[in-house]
């Protein structure tokens, strides 16, 4: 799996520029689409750009490439429901290869019927069913250049003496576990604990990519937390919710995690 930085709703404005490629951005809710990157040009080989582009897609196995034909004409497109930076400088090299083509672009309102489609689709080998009930996926609001971020979120209840000796647990097992980001908020009351714990990662790039082990992850928490008088969820009612924080451990790109 992987964690960290992305965009969905808005393009990462002041970071990336194109010339071919437009953004066309995700809708959640019962619309449910993908964000996306797409163009439509007119080249004098297609075969020779289509090849080219089969080459430059596995250099970036994560991503998900669309290409539809008609004659001389293709609409190139990626996309996913979360657009991590590889995905932009996907869409760069493919811009950088038009280029080379000395390929047109064409307007969207102009009639086009196609002729032939082809997918091509990421490594499915990121993607595992997640074991442990106590782990929550959370997508966070939106950061620095319209960024977002996906974490895992555990919610637990402790005494508040085994609090520091837990928290420093967690954070080798980050380390352990390619997790390069741990912040949590808590609510200290009495002798107990409440904690909402958060881990992800920063931005991902096509030579950098950070891939997480959800269920090693999980599976040495789970360890963890059978040495500690702990239980998952938060004690008692909305007056005890961990609003205090965020407490930091483990960071990188802050402006694109936490709000400045």
């Amino acid at each position: 799996m992987i964690l960290g930085v992305y965009w969905y709703f808005k393009f990462p404005e002041n970071l990336y520029h194109f010339r071919f490629f437009k953004f066309f951005d995700g809708s959640g809710g019962h619309i449910d689409n993908a964000a996306e990157l797409v163009t439509r040009v007119r080249v004098h080989s297609i075969d020779n750009l289509k090849k080219k582009l089969e080459e430059l897609k596995l250099q970036f196995p994560q991503t998900y490439l669309h290409l539809n034909i008609n004659e001389n004409q293709m609409i190139i497109s990626t996309g996913n429901y979360q657009l991590f930076d590889y995905y932009f400088q996907f869409a760069l090299e493919i811009e950088a290869l038009l280029v080379c083509e000395n390929a047109v672009l064409v307007d969207f309102g102009s009639p086009f019927e196609s002729q032939f489609t082809k997918n091509y689709h990421p490594e499915r080998k990121l993607f595992k069913n997640i074991e442990y009930r106590f782990i929550q996926m959370v997508n966070s609001d939106s950061k620095k250049n319209n960024a977002e971020n996906f974490s895992i979120r555990i919610d637990c209840n402790l005494p508040l003496a085994r609090k520091k000796d837990f928290i420093h647990e967690v954070s080798q097992v980050c380390k352990e576990e390619n997790i390069h980001i741990f912040y949590y908020h808590d609510f200290d009351f009495r002798d107990q604990c409440n904690l909402m714990l958060f881990f992800t990662n920063g931005r991902q790039y096509k030579n950098h990519i950070q891939v997480v082990d959800i269920n090693s992850f999980g599976n040495k928490i789970n360890h963890i937390t059978q040495k500690y008088p702990l239980h998952f969820g938060h004690f008692g009612g909305l007056q005890y919710y961990p609003l205090h924080g965020p407490h930091v451990k483990l960071m990188v790109d802050q402006e694109y995690i936490l709000h400045q």
